[in-house]
C-alpha cells in the first residue's frame, strides 16, 4: 500500500494509513520487522448491528463521517457546515516529520494533522489545525488531538491537587463509558495539570506498557480517556473554548496546543526518563549556565517587612550558607504592605529603599551571588494608583460585580496599552539593574476572563506567551521562573519560555515528597523549584527535623527559605550542609535517569536518580508515616549496570548517628554499622536487581540517602 506511513525511532514507531480518511493504525512499541503488506491483517469487516460501513477512528474523527463518539472538531458557520467530512487528503513528510491536509469543499474547511517523532526519546509531537475556507465566520466550539490506544489499555492515572498540595495521583479503570478531565480556571491550575497516563492493567514505576500525554497549554482545557461500544479506546486532548470564544473569518486558522506523548513498555519510569530526555534537548532553553544555582528567597523570611540593611545582612548571611542567587520577593514596589494593595504599580517602594535597588543589588553581587526579584504582572489590586488611573483595564465583562482572589483582579492582556504599559515597567525593571533571575507569580483564577465582553481566555493565554517572548528576546540572559501560588501554571509550553517552576507554596517536607514525585512524572529535577523550609513550616505549622527537609530539597532544583540573620546556629548548619550535600551531587541529579521503585509500604517512597552510564547512583528512602508492617522491604535496585557496586552512606537519621538505637530498631543491619565505620559494602548489581539491600526500619517523617558507585 502506498499510503502507509511509518514514522521510527529508537523506542516507539506510529503507523498512518494516508487515504481518504487518514488514521492511525498502530503507535506503540518499536517494530524490529516491518513490511506494509502487513497492514492487511488489520482488516476487521463490518460487523452487525452497526452501520454498514466500517467507521474507524480517524484523526478528524467526524460525526458525519458515522464516528458517533467524541468528534475532533466541533463547529458552526451561522447554524451551518456543523456535520463536516473531510475527504481530499494531501500528504507532506521530511525524515521524522509528516503532515497531512485534509479538505472538505461543502463545508469550506480545511483540517490538518502534525506529527514529529524524535527518533532518540520517542516522544511524538502533535497537533491539529482547523483553517476557514469561505467568506462567512466559523465559530470552532472544540478542536481536538484524538489518538487510538490498544484494548489493553483499561487504566488511567491523572493527577489533582490544590494550593499547597498538588500532583496527587488518582487511577480509574476504564471499562464502559469513559474519564474526562476539565479545568476552566484559566491558567494550568493546581486542581488538574493537562496531564494523562494509560496502560493495561497494574501498571506500576518498573513495569507495564504505558502512554503518557501531556497538553503543552496554560489556559483552560479538557481532557478524556474513552471506550467505544465496540471496545476501542480512544484518548483526546484540547484547549477548552467558552462561547464564541474562537471566531476564524475567511482564511483564519487555530490550531491546538502542542500534545506531547510517547509509549513505554518499562512502566513509569521508562514513560518519565523519555519525556525528561527530550524536555532536556527540545523544551527548556537555559541562558547562561545549566548548573542550577542554590536559591535563597526572602518571603518566608521577612514577607512585606523590607529593610536595605537588614537584607544586605541576610545576603551576607547567605553567602557563608553557600546560597549562590539571592531573591527579593513581592514587597519591593509602591503600595506593597500587605496583599491588599500595590499590585500594578510596579515603581520601587522609595520608603522601604531611598538609595534605590542598586545598592542591594551591588552587594549581593560582590558577594559573588546572582539576583533575582519577584513580579506579578498580569494581576492588579482596586486599590493602586493603576486602577484608579485605568479601571477599565480589567479583564472582566461590563457590569458585573467580579469576585477577588487574594484582593486582586486580573489586567487584560488583550488590550495593547495594557500590554504596553508592562512592557514598560519590565524595562524599566531589567533595562536599568543588573538582575539575573525573575520569579513571575500569577496568584488568582480567572472568573468572566472577557475582552470588549467576548470571552477572552484563551486570547489572554496567548498574550501571556506573547509577553513573554518579547521578554526573552529582549533580556536573553536572564531567568525566569514560572510561579502561580505554587503549581497553578505548570507545562512544557510555559517551560519553553522559562527555566523553573514553583512546586508548592508548601514547604513541608512530608507534603513537598508526593508533591515533587507526581511534579517527577513529566519534569526533569533541574527545573523543579524545591526548597529548605523553616523548622516551624509556615503552610502547615508542623515542625521536621532539618535533615528530613534537607533530604526532601535535593532531588531538584534546592533553594532555601528563611532569614539567616535571625535563624539559630543549628539550623544554619544544617542548612549549609544539604547545600554542600546538592552542590556534591548536583551534576548527577541534574544529568541522570530518574527513577521511582515500586514499593509494597505506600508510606514507604523510595527514589533516586542514576547516571547515564548506570554506573552511579543516589538513592533516598523516605519514611513518610509508621511501616505497615514490622520490619522495611529490601531495597532492590534493577537499573545499575552489570558490576560490582560499592554501597556508602551520604546521609543517615541522626538517631543511627549516634551509636543509639531504640525508636523501631534493636540492632542495626551489620552493613550498615561498618558502613557508618568507613567500611562500605561491596555487592554485585544482579544481587541488588534480584535479592536486593536489607533497610534499617526508619522513624516516620526521616530518610537516608545511599551512594552506589561501580568499583
Amino acid at each position: 500500500m502506498n499510503n502507509v506511513i511509518r514514522l521510527t525511532s529508537q523506542k516507539n514507531d506510529l503507523v498512518i494509513i494516508a487515504d481518504q480518511n487518514p488514521r492511525i493504525v498502530y503507535w506503540g512499541e518499536h517494530l524490529a520487522h516491518f513490511d506494509q503488506s502487513n497492514i492487511a491483517a488489520l482488516d476487521s469487516g463490518v460487523t452487525n448491528g452497526g452501520l454498514d460501513i466500517a467507521v474507524p477512528v480517524s484523526l478528524a474523527c467526524e460525526n458525519g463521517r458515522g464516528y458517533f463518539e467524541s468528534s475532533s472538531i466541533e463547529g458552526h458557520r451561522n447554524g451551518q457546515d456543523w456535520a463536516p467530512v473531510f475527504n481530499h487528503c494531501e500528504i507532506s513528510q521530511q525524515s521524522h516529520r509528516l503532515q497531512l491536509r485534509l479538505v472538505d469543499e461543502l463545508a469550506g474547511l480545511e483540517f490538518s494533522s502534525e506529527f514529529e517523532l524524535d527518533e532518540q526519546t520517542g516522544v511524538l509531537k502533535t497537533r491539529n489545525r482547523l483553517r476557514n475556507l469561505k467568506a462567512e465566520t466559523f465559530t470552532v466550539n472544540r478542536l481536538a488531538v484524538t489518538m487510538p490506544l490498544p484494548e489493553y489499555a483499561d487504566e488511567v492515572c491523572n493527577f489533582y491537587g490544590r494550593w499547597v498540595r498538588e500532583f496527587q495521583l488518582n487511577r480509574h479503570t476504564l471499562k464502559h463509558g469513559g474519564f474526562i478531565q476539565e479545568n476552566r480556571v484559566g491558567r494550568t491550575s493546581h486542581e488538574y495539570p493537562p496531564n494523562i497516563m494509560i496502560g493495561e492493567q497494574g501498571f506500576k514505576e518498573q513495569s507495564g506498557q504505558v502512554w503518557g500525554f501531556h497538553l503543552a497549554w496554560s489556559g483552560n482545557h479538557r481532557i478524556r480517556a474513552d471506550i467505544d461500544i465496540r471496545g476501542r479506546r480512544t484518548v483526546q486532548l484540547e484547549a477548552l473554548y467558552f462561547p464564541g470564544e474562537i471566531q476564524l473569518a475567511q482564511n483564519d486558522e487555530i490550531a491546538t496546543p502542542w500534545v506531547y506523548a510517547t509509549f513505554s513498555n518499562q512502566g513509569l519510569n521508562g514513560m518519565s526518563q523519555q519525556f525528561h530526555q527530550y524536555v532536556r534537548e527540545h523544551i527548556v532553553r537555559f541562558p547562561v549556565q545549566k548548573t542550577r544555582p542554590v536559591h535563597l528567597n526572602i518571603w518566608e523570611g521577612v514577607y512585606f517587612d523590607h529593610n536595605p540593611d537588614h537584607i544586605i545582612a541576610m545576603a551576607t548571611e547567605a553567602t557563608k550558607m553557600g546560597v549562590e542567587r539571592f531573591i527579593i520577593d513581592d514587597g519591593w514596589f509602591i503600595g506593597r504592605d500587605d496583599d491588599f494593595g500595590g499590585l500594578g504599580d510596579w515603581y520601587l517602594d522609595e520608603r522601604k529603599y531611598p538609595h534605590g535597588l542598586t545598592p542591594i543589588i551591588k552587594a549581593v553581587k560582590d558577594l559573588g551571588m546572582q539576583f533575582g526579584i519577584w513580579v506579578e504582572l498580569e494581576m492588579i489590586n482596586k486599590n493602586s494608583q493603576l486602577y484608579r488611573q485605568h479601571p477599565d483595564w480589567l479583564l472582566q465583562v461590563e457590569g458585573y460585580d467580579q469576585p477577588q482572589e487574594r484582593n486582586q483582579n486580573v489586567l487584560d492582556l488583550c488590550n495593547p496599552d495594557v500590554f504596553n504599559y508592562l512592557v514598560e515597567r519590565m524595562d524599566w525593571l531589567l533595562g536599568n539593574h543588573e538582575i539575573d533571575y525573575v520569579k513571575w507569580d500569577m496568584n488568582r483564577r480567572i472568573v468572566q476572563g472577557g475582552h470588549n465582553g467576548q470571552a477572552a481566555v484563551t486570547k489572554q493565554t496567548e498574550a501571556f506567551y506573547r509577553l513573554c517572548d518579547l521578554l526573552c528576546e529582549k533580556y536573553p540572559n536572564v531567568e525566569f521562573e514560572a510561579c502561580a501560588s505554587g503549581g497553578g501554571r505548570i507545562d512544557y509550553e510555559v517551560l519553553k519560555r522559562s527555566q523553573r517552576f514553583w512546586a508548592s507554596d508548601d514547604n513541608d517536607a512530608l507534603e513537598r515528597q508526593t508533591i515533587q514525585r507526581g511534579m517527577s512524572y513529566f519534569y526533569p529535577p533541574e527545573v523543579i523549584g524545591a526548597h529548605i523550609g523553616g523548622k516551624h513550616c509556615h503552610t502547615t505549622y508542623r515542625q521536621l527535623d532539618v535533615s528530613f527537609r534537607g533530604l526532601t530539597a535535593l532531588f531538584g532544583h534546592m533553594g532555601v527559605e528563611l532569614d539567616p540573620v535571625k535563624e539559630g546556629e543549628a539550623e544554619r548548619q544544617g542548612f549549609s550542609k544539604y547545600i554542600a550535600l546538592h552542590k556534591q551531587l548536583r551534576p548527577l541529579l541534574h544529568s541522570g535517569k530518574v527513577f521511582r521503585l515500586d514499593r509494597q509500604d505506600p508510606a514507604s517512597l523510595v527514589n533516586g536518580v542514576i547516571s547515564q552510564t548506570g554506573t552511579q547512583a543516589v538513592v533516598l528512602v523516605n519514611q513518610l508515616a509508621m511501616l505497615d508492617y514490622l520490619q522495611q522491604e529490601p531495597l532492590r535496585l534493577p537499573y545499575l549496570a552489570e558490576g560490582n557496586y560499592e554501597i556508602s552512606l551520604l546521609d543517615i537519621p541522626a538517631v543511627f548517628q549516634t551509636g543509639k538505637c531504640g525508636h523501631l530498631m534493636k540492632t542495626l543491619p551489620e552493613w550498615l554499622t561498618n558502613a557508618m565505620n568507613g567500611k562500605p559494602l561491596v555487592v554485585h548489581s544482579d544481587w541488588l536487581k534480584k535479592v536486593g539491600l536489607t533497610l534499617p526500619n526508619l522513624d516516620p517523617a526521616t530518610a537516608m540517602l545511599l551512594h552506589f558507585k561501580q568499583c
